[in-house]
């Protein structure tokens, strides 16, 4: 299906042709967009947006917990930060509870600039075939 709004095209397109470290990266900056947009419907009192939100956010934390790679000790790690967000992510849902949200982002936030930083560092190592 052909998409006429360019930044969509755009979107797609970077989707379409990123690597396996630009994907994670989409992954937890879509993560953080959701939380952002839960914690502004929180504010503006739209308890089913904040919900459908909350959800999304959870949708990807799950994914990426289930994609790990356990081969690496450091997964272990991951999956267990992963759980961990995704029960606050539920219980903020729960009690619609800002806070909660905002230590969820946090962590998330915190995530996502780790994984920013990593994949900044291994570009001129793949490109070299290291």
């Amino acid at each position: 299906m052909y998409n006429c709004n360019p930044y969509q095209q755009y979107k797609q397109n970077s989707v379409i042709s990123a690597g396996k470290g630009e994907l994670t990266l989409i992954l937890y900056d879509g993560a953080v967009k959701f939380i952002k947009q839960g914690i502004k419907h929180l504010e503006e009192g739209k308890i089913q947006d904040v919900h459908n939100a909350i959800l999304k956010a959870q949708e990807i934390i799950t994914h990426l917990s289930e994609t790990l790679n356990m081969e690496y000790e450091i997964s272990g790690n991951l999956s267990s930060l992963y759980e961990y967000i995704n029960r606050r992510l539920f219980e903020a849902n729960m009690k619609k509870d800002k806070y909660i949200l905002g230590e969820a982002l946090g962590l998330v936030v915190d995530l996502r600039d780790t994984w920013r930083e990593a994949v900044k560092i291994a570009k001129p190592l793949i490109a070299c075939g290291q």
